[in-house]
């Protein structure tokens, strides 16, 4: 049922991990990122911001690889924070085909340094030394310091990306070859069948949206079964919960809601307990606040969800406290919000009043419908005449241009579902530069819904054919 941790292109789910480890301020986090081409860590000058493992993937050449970012590590340190650290990184390091080591290029080795590579060394894995900061050729020279540690050392600058390509390329060479994606998706497909129908529901939002007063309110209302789980994430407590014979896993928010916190340590928080809670979850609800209006943080908030490829539903709460509502109050909010969050444009709004209940019924309903469709998997023979009529000739008019200016050869040859949860498309073309242009792939994944639904469900695209080796 539940996704693994960071997942984002399913039919690359078997690919091996890759650890990012080292001690603290090093530029680990701003590595993690450039490596995967997000900002899902946060990256500041303060030691020890990052706490948890962080998981994203990072595409190279024609393979790729998982990668788990960590805090900094602090071997011999007692207090609880840092012990915590240390004990996540080495779950982080036992789990990895690999380690990519963040080491100081400015600063030079320190004890510290030394402490960890007897620590790798142990491990008898492959280790790759990313010198960070180094910008300049005079600190890539002092870089070669850390030869004496007796690991391969790559001078880079994840902030300039300089040397990132090096690394990849050794990274890769070194890691075991994926899985044909053949057997991944019949793997897929097997684990599917052992799917137990609870649907993980994840309720997010921004402090003091009402999260917490809608979760109650679901917990309130027709319920058979309640119980309380242990959940994964720190301090929270899942609720089970049964609705006319469909069981749902409501996965707690609650600890994003912390008192006495600066403006910009509750967003931080709001944000990573958002992300603990979309890893497990198969549906989540973004809760916006009616009054308030669509905020930044409303929107870097649902755009983990999609990033995660959970089913999303927006909540417009406190509907009741809006003033001078008219008929039309509803369709210009819900312009608010796709002005603000295009990529959403697929979810379905409902506006509800947690704290009275209104419309709050229909929430778990909407929840299951867009559970079945994460789900769908539409066969081959349907699938190959939506190509026909849709793509490859397709009727009542001309489709976008595959590539930009059209002045390429590439063709769409087929196209197929190479997974679920979400659902996953694989769009084969006659290989070329420069690519499906982004315009052509919304015209699939548009005809995609018309034709079969996908209710609530972002739907993943990935174009197959000989592909280059990237430049950063």
């Amino acid at each position: 049922m539940h996704k693994p941790v960071g997942s984002i292109i399913l039919y690359r789910m078997k690919q091996p991990l890759v650890a990012i480890i080292g001690r603290p301020n090093v530029g680990k986090s701003t590595l993690f990122n450039r490596l995967t081409g997000s900002r899902k860590a946060i990256v500041g000058d303060e030691p020890g911001i990052t706490r948890d493992r962080m998981y994203g993937e990072v595409e190279w050449r024609d393979g790729g690889f998982r990668l788990v970012d960590t805090g900094g590590i602090v071997p011999d340190d007692e207090a609880i924070i840092p012990a915590n650290i240390f004990k996540q990184a080495s779950n982080a390091i036992n789990e990895a085909a690999a380690i990519i080591w963040v080491v100081d290029a400015r600063s030079g080795a320190i004890p510290l340094d030394e402490e960890l590579a007897i620590l790798l060394r142990n491990t008898g894995k492959p280790i790759f030394v990313a010198a960070n900061k180094a910008e300049s050729s005079k600190v890539e020279a002092d870089a070669a310091e850390f030869y004496r540690f007796g690991f391969e050392i790559t001078p880079v600058s994840a902030e300039h990306g300089n040397g990132i390509g090096d690394l990849l390329d050794k990274v890769l060479d070194a890691l075991p070859k994926e899985k044909d994606s053949d057997v991944v998706q019949a793997e897929e497909a097997e684990e599917a069948a052992k799917d137990d129908g609870v649907i993980s529901l994840a309720i997010i939002g921004r402090p003091n949206v009402g999260k917490s007063s809608l979760l109650n309110k679901i917990l309130g209302e027709d319920r058979v079964i309640v119980s309380p789980i242990a959940g994964t994430t720190r301090d929270a407590i899942d609720t089970e919960l049964e609705v006319e014979g469909q069981k749902y896993l409501l996965i707690d928010t609650a600890g994003i809601r912390r008192k006495g916190k600066t403006t910009e340590m509750a967003e931080k928080l709001s944000v990573i307990m958002a992300r603990k809670s979309l890893e497990r979850a198969d549906v989540a609800i973004l809760v916006i606040d009616a009054v308030e209006g669509v905020t930044n943080l409303d929107a870097n908030i649902a755009g983990y969800a999609v990033d995660s490829g959970c089913s999303v539903i927006i909540a417009v709460n406190k509907w009741d406290a809006v003033e001078e509502k008219e008929t039309n109050t509803i369709y210009e909010f819900e312009r608010e919000i796709h002005r603000n969050m295009k990529f959403l444009d697929w979810a379905p709004i409902i506006s509800i009043s947690a704290l009275l209940g209104q419309r709050v019924s229909k929430i778990l309903p909407m929840v299951a419908e867009a559970y079945k469709a994460r789900n769908q998997r539409i066969q081959t023979s349907v699938l190959n005449r939506f190509f026909e009529n849709e793509i490859s000739q397709p009727k009542g008019g001309a489709t976008p241009s595959p590539v930009k200016g059209g002045l390429s050869r590439l063709r769409v040859q087929f196209i197929a579902q190479a997974g679920i949860r979400p659902p996953l498309f694989i769009i084969f073309t006659s290989g070329g530069k420069p690519g499906l242009h982004f315009s052509y792939t919304r015209y699939i994944e548009n005809r995609l819904r018309e034709q079969f639904g996908f209710f609530a469900t972002p739907i993943r695209l990935v174009e197959r054919h000989k592909s280059k080796k990237k430049r950063f």
